[in-house]
């Protein structure tokens, strides 16, 4: 029974842990690498009909080219909300209206800039990093409070903390993992 508390805590702190990496995935997706991915878009806020609703249910993505997505409204209404949301974004592109869909096209990145996203997309996984790190030790003192209330053994413990060390390492690797690819489709041309 003692060990299951122990377990159950492990249980919970994994489950925090692949949020904070799935969120740290989210972010990545939503730095412009030169190419078209509804990623970019799909969170951004639009003013529709007063209130704010995220693109992703208002319309529908393709990516005919590399440097080019098309945004299909379900509402053909909604096209000049979307169309402005597009433009307040910081995404710095110009949408094209033709009535029925808004096309965007995503112009090459500079090697500056290329550089600057990669040290912003490196902020993104650090503050990933710290979110798992916090999850950790949230989990220790619950185990701590454990042992010293008498439902944990010492050896349970220390067992405990090895298992939360392999858990947080694995979950770091995932987060460097999906840094080390975005950092090469920032940086390849």
């Amino acid at each position: 029974m003692t060990s299951e508390m122990a377990d159950l805590a492990l249980a919970e702190s994994v489950e925090k842990m692949q949020k904070a990496v799935v969120h740290a995935k989210a972010e990545f997706a939503s730095i412009r690498t030169g190419r078209a991915a509804p990623a970019l878009v799909e969170r951004i806020m639009v003013d529709y009909y007063g209130s704010e609703v995220p693109m992703q249910q208002l319309a529908g993505f393709s990516v005919p080219e590399a440097r080019q997505l098309i945004i299909n409204p379900f509402d053909k209404g909604a096209m000049g909300a979307i169309e402005k949301a597009i433009q307040n974004s910081d995404l710095g592109l110009n949408p094209s209206n033709d009535g029925n869909s808004i096309r965007l096209s995503f112009p090459p990145l500079t090697q500056e800039r290329r550089k600057d996203l990669v040290k912003v997309v490196k902020n993104m996984a650090e503050e990933g990093r710290v979110a798992l790190r916090q999850v950790r030790r949230q989990t220790r003192h619950e185990l701590d409070a454990l042992e010293k209330g008498g439902d944990l053994s010492s050896d349970e413990l220390a067992r405990a903390e090895k298992e939360l060390d392999k858990i947080i390492h694995a979950q770091e690797a995932e987060i460097d993992k999906a840094l080390a690819t975005k950092e090469h489709e920032l940086l390849e041309d």
